[in-house]
Order: structure tokens, then C-alpha cells, then sequence
């Protein structure tokens, strides 16, 4: 792979495997690691009941006969979509995540970069949160980079923030009026608490839906409050940000609303979710100028609702300002997939909580797993 410099624009691809279950979502962006230039095709592979249920039977696993069968789903679907891609210099492959206990055992992402490497013939960045961990960060979120590289693209003059709702919600403060990412204050990255996980969980074991579509099972019930106050009594809300979470971090959350109806117990899922948006904006160091939402929870009418209702600053998509809210955070993989190649750092004091700015990421290129095996 050549050297990549300054300015230089490299077709670089991302994938995402996310906390909900879903799917993998990939897309194209060009960039230096710092501009973003623009953005190409995008693509989704959604995975199958069977598939899912694999990766269910691994989550907070760490090792054994489940995590290689994870593992194995992970890469094939990431290899069938990949494959679909021409013209590519570089992929980003982030994995499946399973477990994540940073001040513990460390975090863990299913999936082979190097065997896609292999597998696909172009160089593949991969287990970009290792690092992080090892020197003492969180190892998450990991797109706050991307996510001031892309305040500075939509011509953002004011502090503004960016919500992710995945599995996990997860919400960064970016300042564009800093030069760099891993400035102090530039960036103020955290999880906010669980976003689709718990009601997707929900729906699917109550009945055998993969989401509440729309929001609409939620919309027909009533928020329990007492639940939401009690959520909002969890560890994870008195401590400072940076701060990460597992997918089960409140497992607590699904046994709360198990004598519930079924919209009741979506209504009240929402509204934590909410709730714990609220709770996060409290860290901004300065009001945003305004709330921009990504992932799946942003097509719930009901979560999108409920949040703005407890906002100081407008709350909109991310379409609003010209971006895809569905493939963003594979972008954002793609982005720091070129940033590693070039030797930046991907994660800084004000989004992970390590003790300095460190890139992440292992580069693997084809012909190097075969060498290995040889």
C-alpha cells in the first residue's frame, strides 16, 4: 500500500456490525484521515435469524466453541458484502463486538481482519479499540474523530453534538473551531446508556419482531416513571465522561418491566433511553448549537420525540444536514481505518479517558496471513 499524505484522497471502505444485531452496513468515503472529500456507494447485508442467534449465543463470551461460531458469521457476512466493492485502497473492518470490561478483561470484537485481507486482496485495518484499552482508555466510542472531521465538512461554526442511537446510545461534543480532533476540548465523547438493545430484546422475545417499527408499540403505551427514576439511579450515570458500556450493562432494565404490558414496557424502554440522553447533555461543556441523531433509533418517531422534549437545542437527523444517518458509523470506520494507516491518533483524553491521544488499529495486508500459516 503507498504512502498516504496530507490531502491526498483515498477510496476508503468501512464496515459496521453493531449492538442491535442487525446487520453489517458498509460504506465508501474519501479522505486524508483529516477532510473529508466526499462519500461513495453504500451497502447493507442484513443478518439472518440464524445468524443472529449465533451472535446472541456469544454476547459476554470471550472465548470458546460460541466465539468461533461467531466469528465465523461475522467474517463470511463481511466478506459477501465487501466483495460487492471496486475500486477500494483501504477497508476498515471493526468486527462484532461480544464482550467490553475496559478496566477488566478489555474489549473483544469477533471477526479476522487479516482473513478478510486475504479473502478480499486489499490491506484491511482492524481491532482498533485494543489499544486504546491497553494505555488505559474506555477503547469507546471510537467515531468522535469522525464525527468532528464531519462538523467541519457540513460548515459548522458552533459547537454542535452527535447522538448515536445503535444498540448502545452513544453522544460526542464537537467543537470545530479547534484545528484538531485530539485537541484539548475539542472533543467530549460518552455512552449515554442503552438505546435499541433492551427494546429490541423485548420485542423479539415477547413478539418475534426484530423492532418496534416506528416507534409504533411505544406510541400506544404509558412511560412507568417510577422505572425511569430507578434507571437513572445506576453507577453508570454518576460517573464523569469519558465513559463506556457494555451491551448488558443494564440487564437490571428488562427484568424492571417483565410484568408490564407489551406497549407499556416499549413506552417505558424509550423513555429511559431518553433519559439517559438527558442526563448526558449535562456533561457538554457548552450548550451544543444543536442535536444531530444518528443510527437506527432515529427513525423511532416516539425515542426522537421524547428526547427533544428534554433538549435545550433543536434535535434533528443528520439528513438535515446532508449526511446518512444509516451508514455513518461505517464511514467513520473507513475514516479512521486511513487515519491508522497514516500513523494519527483515532482516540484522544476527551473521548476513551486514555492518559493521551494514541491511534489504534492493527494493518493487515494480503499475502501476510498465508506467510504466517506457511
Amino acid at each position: 500500500m503507498r504512502r498516504i499524505g496530507t490531502g491526498d484522497r483515498i477510496r476508503a471502505l468501512g464496515a459496521m456490525s453493531g449492538t442491535s444485531l442487525d446487520g453489517v452496513d458498509a460504506a465508501i468515503i474519501e479522505t486524508d484521515g483529516e477532510t473529508v472529500f466526499g462519500f461513495g456507494e453504500s451497502a447493507y447485508r442484513p443478518y439472518s435469524e440464524a445468524e443472529r442467534e449465533v451472535l446472541r449465543a456469544a454476547l459476554g463470551l470471550w472465548e470458546g466453541e460460541a466465539v468461533e461460531a461467531a466469528a465465523e458469521v461475522v467474517e463470511t457476512a463481511h466478506a459477501e458484502i465487501l466483495s460487492g466493492f471496486d475500486g477500494v485502497d483501504l477497508i476498515g473492518f471493526h468486527g462484532q463486538t461480544l464482550a467490553h470490561d475496559p478496566k477488566g478483561r478489555g474489549t473483544h470484537q469477533a471477526g479476522s481482519g487479516a482473513i478478510l485481507a486475504e479473502a478480499l486482496g486489499v490491506p484491511v485495518v482492524w481491532d482498533f479499540r485494543s489499544s486504546d484499552v491497553r494505555v488505559g482508555g474506555e477503547g469507546a466510542p471510537l467515531a468522535p474523530f469522525y464525527h468532528f472531521a464531519l462538523a467541519k465538512f457540513v460548515g459548522a461554526e458552533a459547537p454542535l453534538a452527535f447522538l448515536n442511537l445503535g444498540g448502545v446510545g452513544n453522544l460526542t461534543f464537537a467543537d470545530p473551531g479547534f484545528a484538531r480532533p485530539e485537541a484539548e476540548g475539542a472533543l467530549l465523547a460518552f455512552d449515554t446508556g442503552p438505546a435499541n438493545a433492551p427494546i429490541n430484546d423485548l420485542v423479539r422475545s415477547r413478539l418475534g419482531w426484530a423492532l418496534d417499527e416506528g416507534g409504533a408499540l411505544a406510541a400506544k403505551g404509558e412511560v412507568k416513571d417510577a422505572i425511569v427514576e430507578r434507571f437513572l439511579q445506576h453507577p453508570h450515570f454518576f460517573r464523569m465522561a469519558p465513559k463506556s458500556l457494555d451491551r448488558d450493562a443494564f440487564a437490571g432494565l428488562s427484568r424492571e418491566v417483565t410484568n408490564l404490558s407489551d406497549a407499556d414496557a416499549a413506552a417505558t424502554l424509550t423513555a429511559c433511553v431518553a433519559a439517559g440522553v438527558m442526563r448526558g447533555m449535562e456533561h457538554c461543556p457548552t450548550p451544543p448549537e444543536r442535536l444531530l441523531a444518528t443510527g437506527g433509533g432515529r427513525h423511532n418517531p416516539v425515542m426522537m420525540k421524547m428526547i427533544a422534549a428534554g433538549c435545550d437545542c433543536p434535535v434533528a437527523p443528520v439528513e438535515a444536514v446532508g449526511l446518512d444517518g444509516d451508514m455513518l458509523e461505517a464511514q467513520a470506520f473507513a475514516y479512521l481505518a486511513v487515519r491508522v494507516a497514516r500513523g494519527l491518533p483515532t482516540s484522544a483524553p476527551g473521548t476513551t479517558g486514555v492518559r493521551a491521544a494514541v491511534g489504534g488499529g492493527t494493518l493487515s495486508r494480503p499475502g501476510e496471513l498465508a506467510v504466517a500459516l506457511g
